[in-house]
């Protein structure tokens, strides 16, 4: 089978996780399963273009693999004997049996078995997201430090830091079960939901966006919904990211800088994520417990269903965002909800919805509460006080194209 070298690397990146999934519910060592995925996947970019793609790809993948593993296993044991090691463990002996006699092939994915294992509780967040993109993703050590905006040398320790802190855990490559199942999906789609976020707005540097790291969030949360099409906050949160996707091209303008929802160019919207995001969770509402991100999904279906910014049903928004905060409150969510207040009641409304937040401690010294504020000052025509606020937020963001728009939005207000 020829090999389009432009589709090459997206083959790779999706296979990836399966290959590593088979390789650890066999072996059960991160660090060299992993290893011998990247020379397996570095093989397959040397070889395919040259001799084709093989039949099963994946089955190819895993053998070449696990030659790789087992490979390293006997070095390890010829090194323990070397060196007179106390004993060597039942483990490796017992794999090196099998592994010759399992190609890997067949349709078994443990790409989702693989994600519950990188959310694990001994993990911090940030170690999630890192070893989510690195293993699940696919993305290389110096992609993920570019994505968390620290250098390799810090990002591989890191990363390396977290396997050993699972492994230490006792932790086995297999689905949680119960209570555990549902906590551990809830991380899983909390990483996602960063992971995109930060790709959708960069939280720092000189760059709105980050395309690739929202491309790769819509990509794995599409993988969790194909492994699990009947969970009802998964596919609101695969539609929650399609709906707002859809407004991508059109969030920034000529030289970069930030376009506000209200003045974006609708017809540059993409239209068939606008049809798939709204399909999936008007079905996923019809037929689930209703949740947090299925929430969010209705919202963002509001919002870009209205031909124009004027014909939004802020109504309809701001009933929906009261039942979020309802059910899942924090200030994100009070932020917006005052927004879509000012709509419906007006600004004096919503600001005295916001004053709940100056004392909200994790709110303090965050720039979207006085980017939000001075939003609404500015609808209650208090320009002096409106553009304090803004010049506050702009000191407080650490994202260049949101300083600039709010440094802009100051000026206009004092001209």
């Amino acid at each position: 089978m020829s090999v389009d070298p432009e589709n090459l690397g997206n083959r790779l990146r999706e296979l990836a996780p399966q290959v590593l999934g088979a390789l650890l519910r066999r072996y059960e060592a991160f660090d060299t399963c992993e290893d011998a995925v990247q020379e397996a996947l570095l093989a397959a970019v040397r070889q395919w273009p040259v001799d084709g793609m093989p039949d099963d790809p994946r089955a190819w993948l895993v053998t070449v693999a696990s030659r790789r593993v087992v490979d390293h296993i006997r070095s390890e044991e010829a090194r323990r004997r070397r060196e007179e090691a106390a004993a060597v463990r039942d483990g490796p002996g017992a794999y090196l049996a099998a592994a010759p006699d399992d190609s890997g092939s067949g349709n078994h994915d443990d790409t989702l078995t693989l994600l519950f294992l990188c959310c694990h509780p001994a993990l911090t967040e940030s170690s999630r997201i890192a070893l989510t993109l690195r293993a699940v993703g696919g993305l290389g050590t110096a992609e993920v430090a570019r994505a968390f905006l620290v250098p390799e040398a810090t990002m591989g320790p890191r990363i390396s830091r977290a396997k050993q802190r699972i492994r230490a855990a006792g932790s086995r490559f297999e689905m949680p079960t119960g209570e555990e199942y549902t906590e551990r999906l809830g991380a899983v789609l909390h990483v996602l939901y960063l992971i995109f976020n930060e790709g959708y707005t960069a939280s720092s540097g000189p760059e709105l966006r980050r395309d690739e790291l929202a491309s790769e969030a819509i990509r794995l949360t599409r993988s969790l919904h194909r492994a699990l099409p009947d969970d009802g906050e998964v596919a609101g949160l695969l539609a929650l990211m399609l709906l707002t996707d859809a407004r991508r091209s059109a969030r920034v303008d000529a030289g970069g800088g930030l376009v506000p929802l209200a003045e974006q160019d609708r017809t540059r919207w993409d239209a068939a994520r606008i049809e798939e995001g709204a399909a999936l969770v008007s079905d996923a509402m019809g037929r689930s417990p209703l949740g947090p991100y299925q929430l969010q999904a209705a919202i963002a279906a509001l919002h870009v269903q209205a031909a124009r910014a004027e014909d939004t049903d802020w109504q309809q928004i701001r009933t929906l965002y009261r039942i979020l905060g309802r059910i899942a409150p924090n200030p994100m969510v009070t932020l917006n909800h005052a927004v879509a207040v000012a709509m419906t009641d007006g600004p004096r409304a919503a600001l005295e919805l916001l004053a709940e937040l100056d004392a909200d401690p994790r709110m303090a010294g965050h720039h979207r509460l006085h980017a939000v504020r001075a939003h609404l000052l500015e609808l209650a025509e208090d320009n002096s006080a409106a553009r304090e606020a803004y010049l506050l937020a702009a000191r407080r963001t650490t994202s260049l194209p949101e300083q600039r728009y709010l440094l802009d939005r100051a000026d206009r207000i004092s001209e």
